[in-house]
This record gives structure tokens, C-alpha cells and sequence, in this order.
């Protein structure tokens, strides 16, 4: 992976000038790192690897093995000795996808970050709208939205869930979004360090979602598309995960 090198920008004011002004160079895009739980993704990781490190606009990635057993952390272990720039975090017991993302925060540097699932469900190249969102708005939060842009091959209990999380969501916190449980979230780093994370699972979703917007955050969104994987393709999200996410919005939203 090849980082981005640091710019740095000179301003010049000068009130006698009486000839136009010289065009000011755009601001510099903020580094960006990318944290990627993986439990049990062998057959998928060095194709998501390889793809993230594509991406112009990625200057780090954090991959937090949440203690897999099929050679994921075997597989790992080799990719970083062919790239020292990757940064890689084995847990020695499985903790749960949310602990793994809180895990993968305490070791990125970038001033933003983003979540990449270690499957193909999401497409990393749409990092960069997001990071450019970011800085068009400048957002503290961005999400990319599945229902606004295109989605493949959900089943309908998870649509159904999907849809109930984001309800509650606007209801609850006003969020004003389209896709609540999506994978792309992306935020500067320092509002995820101001405020406690506790979860363990597939609940950091929700957490997040309702800590940063009680913190006065607006959620910007940017069309992505998604093509859902089946369980046989290793999809772990169970149905009582919809159940746990749906009492953590309510939760959060008495307690911090």
C-alpha cells in the first residue's frame, strides 16, 4: 500500500493588493484509514485487501482478527510481511464485530476513518465519494446509503430490520437517513474518541448511529451499491442481531 504524502498549504493575505487575488488551492484531503473486522473471511480477504489498497484515497488500513479459525490469521500473517504498511490486530478470543471495530479505532492514526466489512458485499472505489462528501460538507459524519443507491439480493427479513432500524433512528434522534445498519460509515476520528463505545456485536451500528447525533452530529449520506451475500457464502448476522440492534437505539436513547 502506497500512502499519500503530506501537503502543506501556504495562505497569503495581503489588504493594499489591488490585482486579483490568486485562486486558493483546495483544502487537502484528510488521511484516511480503513478498519476491517474479519472473522473467518479466508476466501474473500486478499481480493478485499488488494481492492482497498487500490483506492487513491486510503492512506491506512487496520485489520483486526477477531481470533478466526479457518486461517484467516494465517493469511494475514503473510499479507503483512509482503506489506509492512498494513497494520494487523489478532484478538485471542472471538469478541464480536463491534469490540473488533473498537479495537481497530486504538490503532488508527488518520484524522478520518471508515468501516469496510472483509466480504465483497460493499465496493471500496465508493470510499472516495465518501471521503469527498466529507470534505464538501465539512461533515463529521457520512454513511453511504444502500436504499439510495443500488441494492442486490436482500433477503426480506433483513430488509425488513433494516428498514425498522432506520425508523427508529429518525424517530428517536432525528438522524434523518435512509440506511442505518449500512457498513460505510465514516467519521473523523476525534468524535468516535469523545464518546464511550461499548459494543460487542453487530450492535455498534446503532450505538454509534445514536451517540454521535446526541452529540449534535448531522449524518450526511451518499448513494452506494451493495449486493447482499448469502449465509452459505458465510453471512454471520442472525436474526437476534436485528433484535439486540433495535434495543440498543432505545437504550441510547436514555443513557450514554
Amino acid at each position: 500500500m502506497k500512502l499519500l504524502p503530506a501537503q502543506k498549504i501556504k495562505e497569503t493575505s495581503d489588504p493594499l493588493r489591488t490585482t486579483p487575488a490568486a485562486t486558493t488551492a483546495p483544502p487537502m484531503m484528510p488521511t484516511l484509514a480503513v478498519i476491517i473486522p474479519a472473522y473467518n473471511e479466508h476466501k474473500t480477504l486478499r481480493e478485499i485487501l488488494d481492492t482497498v489498497r487500490a483506492v487513491p484515497v486510503v492512506t491506512e488500513i487496520v485489520v483486526v482478527d477477531d481470533c478466526s479459525t479457518d486461517g484467516t490469521a494465517d493469511l494475514l500473517r503473510a499479507m503483512a510481511r509482503e506489506d509492512p504498511a498494513l497494520k494487523v490486530v489478532y484478538h485471542d478470543r472471538n469478541q464480536g464485530k463491534g469490540a473488533a471495530i473498537i479495537t481497530g479505532l486504538k490503532h488508527a492514526a488518520s484524522e478520518v476513518v471508515v468501516i469496510q466489512d472483509a466480504d465483497l458485499e460493499y465496493e471500496p472505489n465508493q470510499l472516495t465519494e465518501l471521503l469527498a462528501e466529507m470534505q464538501r460538507q465539512n461533515a463529521s459524519v457520512v454513511y453511504g446509503s444502500r436504499f439510495r443507491g443500488t441494492l442486490q439480493g436482500m433477503r426480506l427479513p433483513n430488509l425488513l430490520a433494516n428498514k425498522i432500524l432506520t425508523f427508529l433512528a429518525n424517530v428517536l434522534f432525528g438522524a434523518r437517513i435512509s440506511d442505518e445498519a449500512t457498513c460505510y460509515k465514516m467519521f473523523r476520528r476525534s468524535v468516535l474518541l469523545e464518546m464511550p463505545l461499548r459494543a460487542r456485536r453487530f450492535d455498534f451500528c446503532p450505538e454509534v448511529t445514536a451517540k454521535v447525533r446526541k452529540r449534535g452530529h448531522r449524518i450526511y449520506e451518499v448513494p452506494i451499491s451493495y449486493r447482499a451475500r448469502t449465509a452459505a457464502e458465510g453471512k454471520k448476522i442472525r436474526w437476534t442481531d436485528g433484535v439486540d440492534a433495535i434495543w440498543a437505539l432505545i437504550k441510547y436513547r436514555f443513557r450514554d
